[in-house]
């Protein structure tokens, strides 16, 4: 039989551990969105979050373990945010692969803010191998399943072409991205998303033309 006298208290201090996580991985990101990268630190973190800077360094050690995390905790958002709408589509493979295209333009994930975060981190991966490794394994995983679709898209053909028109899809996105970020006044999600679907349309359209 279970003590749960001896078991709550333990859960009370996971549960407040996560939120304690929580609390610094949120203010780290309005630190780097007000601060920028080079000059966010435990102090400018702990003093958004209202804590002792002790209390950062307790939980993630030093910057570049906060700031790894950091980045960690957006991949995690950016990830379940394409699975949830993967998950709505259902099988048709057109459906997901508008639905992974209406995901990448998500307000939490292409908001001016959050683009300033993935800029200032995906600008510091050739000096943090933390950055690089997180970014290719959360990538991966998604390009593997624009593949994927890709394929089932385009039934006898070569698996080269598939990837190449699955990169090519990618590469769009990413493009539209760093517009948005860069020229906000002349570049938007909405339209980022129309001009993606109508490239989709004409490619796959061309495709079975042939």
């Amino acid at each position: 039989m279970t003590d749960q006298s001896s078991t709550k208290p333990r859960k009370e201090r996971k549960d407040n551990a996560d939120r304690r996580r929580k609390q610094l991985l949120d203010a780290a990101r309005r630190s780097v969105m007000q601060h920028g990268l080079a000059k966010t630190t435990l102090a400018t973190v702990a003093d958004e979050a209202g804590l002792s800077q002790g209390v950062a360094v307790f939980y993630f050690k030093s910057k570049n373990g906060l700031l790894t995390e950091t980045l960690r905790a957006q991949y995690q958002t950016y990830a379940d945010t394409w699975k949830q709408a993967l998950t709505k589509a259902g099988p048709d493979p057109m459906d997901r692969l508008l639905a992974l295209v209406d995901a990448d333009f998500a307000p939490h994930i292409c908001a001016p803010e959050a683009l300033s975060i993935w800029f200032a981190f995906w600008g510091e991966q050739n000096f943090t191998p933390q950055y690089a490794e997180i970014s290719r394994q959360f990538d991966q995983e998604r390009n593997s399943v624009i593949r994927e679709t890709c394929t089932e898209l385009m039934p006898g053909a070569a698996p080269e072409d598939a990837a190449r028109v699955a990169e090519w899809i990618d590469t769009l996105t990413d493009g539209y991205w760093q517009n948005i970020h860069l020229h906000p006044a002349r570049m938007s999600a909405d339209a980022a998303i129309t001009s993606t679907r109508a490239m989709i349309a004409q490619l796959f359209r061309t495709y079975s033309a042939d």
